[in-house]
């Protein structure tokens, strides 16, 4: 069987990223930087063919693979839009900056909030989180990899090749699993914007993975 391409990206900077601000399911769009960084994701995936494209249904994502697309001459390619690939929920953290919270709780607290498995950020109702929601990344994994295990591994495994533009923690558990980290080492994973990671496949199995 041929080999095939499955290409995750995160999107490029947000304007709430350039701010150092939590974002979640805010649906801010991207900074001048972040679409750079878009069109750079698209220079260097200008020899890839995709056979279809996902993305969240957040516009900071849709943005980055539009203009993925268009520099690749891939425009009317095929692609689903699907919350389960929408960033991590932040709850009450959403909105506010970064730095202030380290402040305020510390910044071990922060760490934990940012890049813990299993603890979710406070829950309180406010105006960017009416609803009280909140997520951990095991709670993200939890609605992401479902998805991607139904929907965009079967693609991969049927030869066909795939981009995705999500999110760092949709993405970061879809790593966890494809990586096989353990709990521990994905505290330390980060997905750096607008750079596109490729994983290769051949007979249903990973042969290579490298960012480009």
């Amino acid at each position: 069987m041929a080999k095939t391409n499955l290409i995750l990206v995160r999107h490029g900077e947000s304007q709430w990223n350039l701010e150092n601000r939590f974002t979640g399911w805010v649906d801010i769009p991207l900074s001048p930087k972040g679409e750079e960084e878009a069109r750079s994701a698209g220079e260097k995936l200008k020899s890839y063919r995709f056979d279809k494209g996902y993305t969240s249904v957040l516009q900071r994502a849709i943005k980055t693979l539009e203009v993925i697309l268009g520099i690749t001459g891939q425009k009317n390619l095929p692609l689903e839009r699907d919350e389960a690939l929408n960033e991590r929920h932040y709850g009450a953290l959403q909105g506010l900056n970064k730095a202030d919270i380290g402040r305020k709780y510390g910044e071990a607290q922060l760490k934990i909030w940012r890049r813990s498995y299993d603890v979710p950020p406070p829950k309180d109702k406010t105006e960017l989180n009416p609803d009280g929601v909140s997520e951990s990344l095991k709670d993200t994994a939890a609605r992401t990899l479902p998805y991607f295990e139904a929907k965009i591994l079967p693609d991969v495994y049927a030869g066909k090749n795939i981009v995705v533009a999500a999110h760092g923690n949709s993405l970061r558990s879809i790593v966890m699993q494809l990586d096989n980290l353990s709990k521990e080492e994905v505290l330390e994973l980060n997905i750096p914007t607008g750079v596109p990671l490729l994983y290769v496949y051949e007979n249903g199995k990973i042969i290579e993975h490298r960012y480009l």
